[in-house]
């Protein structure tokens, strides 16, 4: 039996929304490039370009962008279903819905960096760090992602229409990879499309 988490005053449709959408992800965390070592770094470049000592596969001058989360692997599984989050400690599943309630974001979700700059032609390198499936996905406009309960909670009504064609390897597993090629100057927008408000904007010069 699964234990009763208090969610607050979240109703029954809300849960069960975000159970039957979320219930999908841990199917694809076999999705995603596992081919790239993906050990955390203690103390990643400040600059976020890649040394090949962190990334063997990886051109020196690549982007990193480490994707966090901090989600407790029983209560998720619990809340969601089996193999939502493969690490164990952190945030509650019920201290999540609390913070999204308060805040709109839960900190320990984010893009490290959330703000950085590019050149033309580099690689954009996100590596999944968290217990959790994300995505990385490049966006005209930050908007709502595919978890309607999460869109609601972090004030996104308005769903980025990216997130509503996404493909499977566009999923992140934990450990995983995705390279996003930068082929366009100006401001670049990415989001995940599971956790709307974890956002990198990238500046690339003409």
């Amino acid at each position: 039996m699964r234990p009763h988490l208090r969610l607050g005053s979240l109703s029954l449709i809300d849960r069960l929304t975000c159970a039957a959408v979320m219930a999908a992800v841990p199917m694809l965390l076999g999705c995603g490039d596992a081919s790239r070592p993906t050990e955390p770094s203690a103390t990643p470049a400040a600059s976020g370009v890649l040394a090949s000592a962190d990334q063997p596969h990886a051109s020196a001058s690549d982007r990193l962008v480490n994707i966090h989360d901090a989600c407790d692997g029983p209560t998720f599984n619990a809340a969601v279903g089996p193999g939502t989050c493969i690490r164990e400690g952190g945030v509650s599943f019920a201290d999540f819905i609390a913070q999204l309630r308060r805040q709109g974001v839960a900190g320990a979700w984010h893009f490290a960096p959330s703000l950085t700059t590019a050149q033309l032609n580099q690689t954009l390198v996100a590596v999944d760090r968290g217990g959790e499936v994300h995505t990385f996905t490049h966006v005209a406009k930050f908007g709502g992602g595919i978890v309607p309960l999460l869109n609601q909670l972090s004030h996104n009504p308005v769903v980025a229409p990216e997130c509503t064609a996404l493909e499977p390897d566009d999923f992140i597993a934990p450990g995983g990879t995705y390279d996003q090629h930068i082929d366009a100057t100006g401001t670049l927008l990415f989001e995940c499309c599971i956790h709307p408000w974890m956002r990198l904007t990238v500046q690339v010069p003409s």
